[in-house]
């Protein structure tokens, strides 16, 4: 069972949940040797997988990682600005480091990410002479920018794709292109003000020749649940289609609290995906204790942590009803010592995972993989 530590009573004040602190992840702790692994519990289904920054490929986090999940993929160092600062320079000893780890350890590696509109390199929307391409007014050379955006997206992805093929299996192409307000349900980002969607095609097809047939192509999003991001989502896919672009399937990120969004919602986007014969991944999963922006505590109360268990357990129960349409199952971390969540929306204490600061199976964790041994919720 999951290990608690004691904790003061949480109060409410003016809307902002507060709690006693129990101070830092412990330094030596060991991982539960004898618990079912969770690639093990979901083998046939989907693959397990966890984000990770370099530093965490050793030790005790290391570890867990190694008994608990058959996928890795990159929390930063595969994003462009980290890979290609520079158009004459890319940076690979990070990403070596991480697709190394995966080959030994008999891990799948997912790429994360070849094209977003943030974390990004400058250089790429920058002319001959330096100037803004996006901010180009005269037709002839927006024109010529346009053409030299395609060029450097095609030989970034080509690149990349090129020297981790054999290695990688899942690659997110593009990540976060979507806008449900924006043009015909695109995100007005420079890469969008340059080139049109045409620098998506553009990276799909360059996957696929430097790749070949064996990887797999996704384009991955967040909201995917909400019907409008859905269906602005699903309007860039079907078109892309269309025109044989090569995209394999949709990520959906899933950064998800105790309270939102429904399963239902959940599972009604994955089964739209599936209708286009498209294979689903959870990309980025995360599920906040806290329901709202408002809320802060220092450290979590035992029964939020019971009531996020039994939330995994009906994510996971949805997610084993669709396992014919999801082929992998990522976590955004590996246990609850590191997570960007610690900083966002606003800086509190989150515990998103199914293991604890101290490395420990939570509620979370039973939730997944044996749902009778989750404690009674309270009153």
């Amino acid at each position: 069972m999951a290990r608690f530590r004691s904790l003061a009573p949480s109060i409410i004040v003016a809307g902002l949940l507060l709690c006693a602190s129990t101070g830092a992840a412990a330094q030596g702790s060991r991982i539960q040797a004898d618990l079912p692994a969770l690639k093990d519990v979901f083998a046939g289904a989907f693959s397990i997988g966890a984000a990770v920054e370099p530093f965490q490929l050793s030790g005790t986090t290391a570890d867990l990682l190694a008994k608990h999940y058959n996928c890795l993929v990159a929390e930063n160092v595969m994003k462009p600005a980290a890979i290609h600062p520079a158009e004459d320079r890319y940076i690979w000893f990070k990403a070596d480091k991480l697709v190394q780890y995966a080959v030994d350890h008999g891990m799948e590696m997912r790429f994360h990410t070849l094209i977003w509109h943030t974390q990004n390199a400058e250089w790429f929307f920058r002319d001959a002479v330096g100037s803004d391409m996006a901010a180009e007014t005269d037709p002839a050379k927006r024109a010529a920018n346009k053409a030299l955006l395609l060029k450097r997206v095609e030989s970034h992805v080509a690149t990349i794709v090129g020297r981790y093929k054999d290695r990688v299996v899942s690659w997110d192409v593009v990540n976060e292109v979507m806008d449900p307000n924006g043009p015909g349900g695109y995100r007005e980002s420079s890469w969008y003000k340059i080139a049109g969607p045409d620098y998506i095609e553009t990276a799909f097809r360059a996957a696929r020749a430097a790749g070949g047939p064996g990887v797999k192509l996704y384009i991955t999003d967040y909201g995917t649940d909400e019907p409008a991001r859905r269906d602005a989502l699903y309007g860039i896919v079907k078109d892309m289609l269309a025109k044989g672009v090569p995209v394999d399937g949709v990520g959906h990120q899933s950064h998800i609290n105790v309270r939102y969004p429904t399963v239902q919602a959940i599972g009604d986007s994955i089964r739209l995906f599936a209708s286009l014969g498209l294979d689903n991944q959870i990309t980025e999963l995360d599920v906040s204790v806290y329901a709202s922006d408002g809320e802060s505590c220092t450290s979590v109360p035992p029964e939020l942590l019971v009531e996020q268990g039994y939330r995994y357990r009906e994510l996971f129960e949805e997610f084993l009803r669709l396992k014919d349409c999801i082929s992998n199952v990522t976590f955004w971390g590996v246990a609850d010592d590191h997570s960007w969540l610690h900083n966002r929306p606003i800086p509190r204490r989150d515990a998103p995972f199914a293991f604890d600061d101290q490395f420990q199976a939570k509620p979370a964790y039973w939730g997944m993989v044996d749902p009778a041994k989750l404690p009674a919720r309270a009153k």
